[in-house]
């Protein structure tokens, strides 16, 4: 199959570009059929286009997409061109559904169960988007600008932009609604980290001991997993070794400490969480 633009196949973005729609859509039906309604807003620029659309007469689908733009223009050079257009048609999604659901009567009026199910789509959408390479909030793309400036980590300037965000909104609507804006960010983020890396988390696991052949051949043989040997030497003996390195699933995580320690018990084991895992034949759904 022909290449396109960066390696990407036309089968790569028409599957890119529907789960984008998919994820988009839903960010829209989250905001206008639980939240908005409601009272209750989201975090980055969607909060802020709920909070202008509140105070003025515009509609919330206008704000979501002019208030995006000038971020995306901004850090165009930085982000590059494929996850610009990404995000770029993800907002013009999430903008024209909200502006066809906008006299949709809400599914419920109950605000735990707008928080709740309000939350999970919208963690949904976007998970979906991210995950296929794009975004549906500017507030991410400057906090990566200023990360870069600043010298501080992505993540902590976005949570300053989004705790400033729910302050405002407590004077604009009330201070219920901020809290329950609150909660529905907590929920949203934990499904975006769920449908971004998976419910099957994986491992990369560091090993170092004497008996490193022996460990490695019982980690191939039982759990069906490669390894690497890593040289190393050793800081205090000065002794020269080696380290093995792998990856496995959460679920195998229990099974591998036991190999190893049934082989050498003083061995040292450092286990690290790994967002994705791609290529060389890793299967995360391989138990043995």
């Amino acid at each position: 199959m022909a290449k396109t633009h960066k390696g990407l196949s036309g089968l790569e973005i028409f599957k890119r570009f529907i789960f984008i729609t998919i994820g988009s859509v839903m960010m829209g039906v989250a905001l206008e059929l639980f939240l908005v309604p409601n009272s209750i807003i989201d975090g980055g620029i969607a909060g802020v286009s709920i909070m202008l659309a509140h105070l003025t007469p515009l509609p919330l689908g206008l704000y979501l997409f002019i208030v995006n733009v000038p971020f995306l223009i901004l850090g165009y050079k930085q982000i590059g061109k494929t996850f610009a257009i990404s995000t770029l048609y993800g907002i013009i999604v999430m903008s024209v559904t909200t502006s066809m659901l906008h006299h949709v009567e809400a599914f419920t009026e109950e605000k735990l169960l707008a928080v709740l199910f309000g939350g999970l789509i919208l963690g949904a959408g976007v998970g979906l988007t991210i995950r296929f390479g794009g975004s549906l909030d500017g507030v991410e793309i400057v906090s990566i600008l200023i990360s870069k400036k600043l010298r501080m980590p992505v993540g902590q300037i976005i949570m300053i932009f989004n705790v400033v965000i729910f302050i405002v909104a407590g004077f604009v609507f009330e201070w219920d609604s901020a809290m329950y804006s609150m909660f529905t960010y907590y929920i949203a983020i934990k499904l975006i980290d769920i449908v971004v890396e998976g419910l099957d988390e994986s491992k990369s696991v560091t090993i170092i001991s004497g008996e490193y052949e022996e460990i490695s051949q019982a980690i191939i043989d039982r759990l069906g997993r490669t390894t690497t040997f890593i040289q190393a030497r050793g800081g205090y003996s000065k002794e020269d070794t080696m380290m093995i390195y792998c990856v496995v699933s959460r679920l195998e995580l229990a099974k591998l400490k036991a190999i190893v320690q049934s082989i050498d018990e003083k061995a040292f084991i450092a286990v690290e969480h790994v967002s994705d895992v791609m290529g060389g034949g890793f299967s995360k759904g391989s138990i043995h």
